[in-house]
């Protein structure tokens, strides 16, 4: 057997993810002042390794992807960040969660995964504040 035909062989083999890094399955919900956040985006942002995103549903669920649909996220403890600013015009959006949640260098939110998870909680709050509207100016 050749080498490009032994290369061949192992890429098709069951269970063989093409040297992506192991994932494990992860969902959950993400709520703001303990009600579900209905408008969003949640990522959660391995060290070295490609970030894992999903977006909230009416309920604030999400199943975590990576690289296919649902494929979970890479093990280990990771940076979340969740934006939440829905377009409403070209100039204008509404955030449905404080803007510091959106960068995970600001958010203050993290997550440890050790293996597969249907249950993940992200608590965000408005701490006083509440939904508003911003106007976008070209640059920002």
């Amino acid at each position: 057997m050749g080498a490009s035909a032994i290369c061949l062989a192992i890429a098709i083999l069951p269970g063989c993810d093409g040297g992506r890094p192991k994932r494990v399955p992860v969902s959950g919900r993400v709520l703001i002042d303990d009600k579900p956040l209905a408008y969003g985006f949640i990522r959660l942002t391995p060290m070295g390794a490609r970030p894992a995103t999903a977006t909230l549903d009416a309920e604030g669920r999400f199943t975590l992807t990576t690289f296919e649909p649902g494929d979970g996220v890479v093990p280990g403890a990771h940076p979340v960040s969740v934006l939440a600013a829905e377009p409403l015009s070209g100039s204008t959006q509404r955030w449905h969660a404080p803007k510091k949640y959106a960068n995970p260098r600001t958010s203050g939110l993290s997550a440890t995964i050790d293996g597969p998870n249907d249950d993940l909680v992200i608590r965000l709050t408005w701490a006083g504040g509440k939904s508003f509207v911003e106007r976008v100016t070209a640059g920002e």
